[in-house]
């Protein structure tokens, strides 16, 4: 039995598997929603929420104690920033589970590990990103081709070069009937 046992193993040694939690969890805040094995978002998602209790507390320790641990200072910032306002007046579960089935390869259960939000925050969000795409749209609607593409288009109507090197064929090419050498002789069409 395994009584006083607290963590999963992982089936790695110690210096291991504090790397790949430490990854795990830097990765979850930066992304806000990761996709891994369920017995590593399980592990992941115990430190995941210290962390953010650490956050919410916003002191100078916790801010070290945090450091120490994420990978990346512009995460640690983003924690205690944007991340650990969300949940002012939430006491625990930041985060959520969300099983997605089995992997391919070897049958290993996978699933979503995010960050919970409000549906203020997801409204805001999608907002964000519809407001962006339009912009975008309009900035490609009202720009003059630059000097390159100008280029470009002039050098398409000739022979062009794709990735391999190998000229691509002309339409007139592509309609009339090649010759192809096979390893027996010279073959038609």
């Amino acid at each position: 039995m395994r009584h006083r046992k607290d963590h999963r193993k992982l089936s790695r040694t110690a210096s291991h598997r504090r790397a790949l939690l430490r990854n795990l969890v830097t990765a979850l805040f930066q992304y806000e929603r990761i996709e891994t094995s369920v017995a590593k978002a399980k592990e992941a998602r115990r430190l995941a929420e210290r962390l953010i209790t650490f956050g919410k507390r916003g002191d100078l320790a916790a801010r070290r104690h945090v450091a120490r641990f994420v990978t990346r200072p512009e995460v640690t910032r983003k924690l205690f920033e944007t991340v650990a306002p969300w949940y002012a007046g939430r006491n625990g579960g930041y985060t959520r589970i969300i099983r997605l089935g089995r992997r391919l390869g070897d049958a290993g259960e996978i699933a979503y590990l995010e960050l919970v939000k409000t549906t203020e925050q997801k409204e805001k969000e999608r907002a964000d990103r519809l407001a962006a795409a339009e912009a975008k749209e309009t900035s490609q609607k009202g720009e003059k081709p630059s000097k390159k593409a100008k280029l470009e288009a002039e050098a398409g109507a000739g022979a062009e070069k794709s990735k391999g090197g190998r000229r691509k064929r002309s339409e007139s090419e592509i309609a009339a009937p090649s010759r192809k050498r096979t390893r027996h002789g010279v073959k038609t069409g």
